[in-house]
């Protein structure tokens, strides 16, 4: 094996669960000099967050090393829904949703590939003009056995919870997109292996070199415990701004620090290592090393010199010595509708007036004490608000402000 082809698979382990294989990587690494390096993504939500991020960056690392890099967009699989981790059938998206987040998303997709260098691509262009023939000979390479070996199909067959003929299709449809693509090595996340094996298979079933497998981890969620979801609010989005970016990463746990630095940073592991035995010590405070972590991973994502004003303005705010009630504060007339049965509760509210993304990340804030009102620490999450007052909400951890006016 030469220098170059050991340097590149270097880069590339890292942060992975499965290469499927490392050896067949090597020989098509020698073989050919530019891989074709598949991607998919099914536009089923508009935003893209950290969890995404993990394998944008694997993408990226291909392409720093010269690999062509084909990000699907799955318009056609989207209106299927992937079935994966599911306990029931998926609502299926309309052709109009699933075009308008395919938009977005390649808006967000840029701020981490090169524009130029990435060519994206539709499966609908060759899975809506298949003919019906064509479908069953993609059928007939698959068996609803092998189907069932799939862990989240065999547990709802198992307790009789119904599985369309629809969802099986989906990850035939995902593997003939390989097929077609020609792709050399695909890359998903570890919930995905079954899908991505079997694109692997087709290939071979079709006469084609078979790609190689990237799986990587699911991204933990701020909370330690979930993967990241935007509907479980612990998340943190490429796009948020700066500052809100910065308050979220300080909030994760001192363990999951060292996860996020493998898995969003090129931070070298000698380094990491280092601040590991630092803290362990005492000699370094952990404010200091995630801030770096914070820093290595926002710079991927704004401007350098965005982040540090951010920095220094989230510190402002919550210096004890200085903390101060932001000038453009918000400040939300909360209508007597609301108080029409009983006193709204703080969570609802935070929700409807867009502080938060949903109900539930509101509660999972006021009970983590992360929310504080008139600059006093809540946990009930079932905090109401009385007719009559005013009240200044700041999330903690981030510095942001809301005042309702009751």
């Amino acid at each position: 094996m030469s220098e170059e082809i050991a340097s590149q698979l270097e880069i590339i382990r890292r942060g992975t669960v499965d290469l499927i294989s490392e050896a067949e990587l090597s020989s098509k690494l020698t073989k050919k000099k530019v891989l074709n390096i598949k991607a998919g993504f099914d536009p089923t939500a508009p935003d893209l967050h950290l969890g995404h991020f993990v394998l944008l960056r694997k993408l990226k690392h291909f392409q720093d090393l010269g690999h062509s890099i084909h990000f699907l967009l799955g318009d056609f699989t989207g209106m299927i829904g992937d079935p994966t981790g599911k306990s029931e059938t998926r609502k299926q998206l309309t052709k109009e949703e699933v075009l308008k987040n395919s938009k977005t998303y390649q808006d967000q997709v840029f701020k981490i590939l090169d524009s130029k260098k990435t060519k994206i691509v539709f499966n609908s262009e060759w899975c809506l003009p298949m003919k019906v023939e064509e479908v069953l000979a993609l059928t007939a390479k698959y068996s609803v056995a092998r189907l069932l070996e799939r862990d989240d199909f065999s547990k709802r067959y198992k307790s009789g919870n119904s599985i369309s003929l629809v969802e099986f299709m989906y990850p035939l449809f995902q593997g003939y997109d390989s097929v077609v693509m020609e792709s050399d090595v695909e890359i998903g996340g570890t919930d995905q292996k079954f899908n991505l094996l079997v694109g692997r298979e087709l290939q071979r079933d079709y006469g084609k070199e078979a790609q190689c497998v990237i799986t990587l981890p699911l991204l933990v969620g701020l909370d330690g415990e979930k993967k990241m979801s935007k509907s479980l609010g612990n998340y943190v989005g490429i796009s948020e701004s700066p500052i809100d970016m910065y308050g979220k990463l300080m909030s994760i746990s001192d363990d999951l620090m060292w996860n996020y630095f493998e898995l969003l940073t090129d931070v070298a592991m000698t380094q990491i290592e280092s601040w590991k035995s630092g803290m362990k010590s005492g000699n370094i405070h952990p404010k200091i090393v995630k801030t770096e972590m914070a820093l290595a991973i926002m710079d991927q994502l704004h401007p350098k010199e965005e982040n540090r004003s951010a920095i220094d303005e989230w510190n402002r705010i919550h210096d004890p010595k200085n903390r101060s009630i932001p000038d453009d504060i918000q400040t939300v007339q909360v209508g007597s509708e609301f108080f029409a049965d009983k006193n709204p509760q703080l969570a609802f509210l935070l929700n409807k007036f867009e502080f938060t993304t949903s109900v539930s990340e509101g509660r999972r804030l006021i009970k983590n004490g992360g929310i504080y009102v008139n600059d006093e620490k809540i946990s009930d999450e079932a905090f109401s608000l009385e007719k009559g007052n005013e009240y200044t909400i700041r999330q903690g951890k981030k510095g942001k402000f809301i005042k309702l006016v009751t």
